[in-house]
């Protein structure tokens, strides 16, 4: 009998990360519900569960809903923007084939939705659960999700924005940037931007970094290339794809000090994600690891 739960959480187990994690914006925060969901499913001694995947869904859901009510606090004493954690996604597998619930600039606009708001909206637009599903999941009345489904979906598509991922569109962009960059060129760095350029950096308080966003070309371009001049010449940078769009590692003297993404559309970047906080890159700096 255990053998066999065991097998059922494992079956689901990509599942569930993948909501925890679109929930939460954390790696570990993820991978904590999702444990914490097991030793529910383990020490459940009812017999009369229909559907093995629909409660640890509910339980999942649940719980990063309670972690969501709890972390407020947190996220309102943050020091500076708080980004999601990054995920290396190159070779990563996802059950949910929509890409664009992984990018940094989505999970960034799901931050303006409420607990409640950001699950009803993840499991209805992203993993498709019908509204009688979703009431069920979340513990509401399926008018009431209906109400909450309609409210997130007008928060959500006010601020929405499709950003380019093929690397064909991108590359171009990425090639000029990095060359702009190692070579100090300024003009050539404007010239990748958009007029609105925003530049966001995550560092928690625990490292240098800018407090409020950097808005505008010729702001961004000159803070980027500020931050280039200060790494010196032990510092380079590697071109990669982080939560299903274009990314760059930077590393100093071979060791991951920061993760970049870009948010690329019409070939200029109108946003870019720094994080720098040592907490959040624990998990990209293990799948560097050898």
């Amino acid at each position: 009998m255990e053998d066999t739960r065991d097998a059922v959480f494992e079956e689901n187990r990509p599942l569930l990360f993948s909501i925890a994690y679109r929930m939460l914006g954390t790696v570990a925060d993820a991978e904590d519900v999702v444990q914490d969901t097991y030793v529910r499913w383990r020490s459940d001694s009812r017999d009369d569960v229909k559907s093995p995947k629909h409660y640890l869904i509910s339980a999942t859901t649940r719980q990063a809903i309670n972690h969501l009510n709890s972390a407020r606090v947190q996220r309102e004493e943050y020091v500076g923007p708080w980004l999601p954690e990054p995920m290396l996604t190159a070779t990563t597998t996802d059950p949910v084939e929509l890409s664009e619930s992984l990018m940094i600039a989505f999970l960034v606009l799901l931050e303006s939705l409420s607990p409640t708001e950001r699950a009803v909206f993840l499991l209805s637009e992203v993993f498709d659960y019908r509204p009688g599903e979703v009431a069920e999941i979340v513990g509401k009345s399926e008018a009431n999700c209906r109400q909450i489904l309609h409210r997130a979906r007008e928060a959500v598509n006010q601020r929405r924005r499709r950003y380019e991922v093929s690397v064909d569109a991108v590359q171009p962009v990425l090639e000029t940037f990095g060359r702009a960059v190692e070579q100090g060129d300024l003009g050539a760095l404007l010239s990748t931007l958009d007029a609105n350029a925003v530049a966001y950096t995550d560092s928690g308080g625990k490292v240098r970094a800018a407090i409020n966003p950097v808005r505008g070309a010729d702001r961004v371009a000159r803070f980027i290339a500020g931050i280039a001049a200060k790494g010196g010449a032990g510092v380079t940078y590697e071109f990669t794809e982080i939560n299903r769009q274009p990314g760059m590692l930077a590393f100093r003297d071979r060791e991951l000090f920061s993760t970049v993404t870009f948010d690329i559309a019409d070939r200029r970047i109108h946003a870019i994600y720094i994080t720098s906080n040592p907490d959040k890159l624990q998990t990209v700096r293990e799948e560097q690891q050898p």
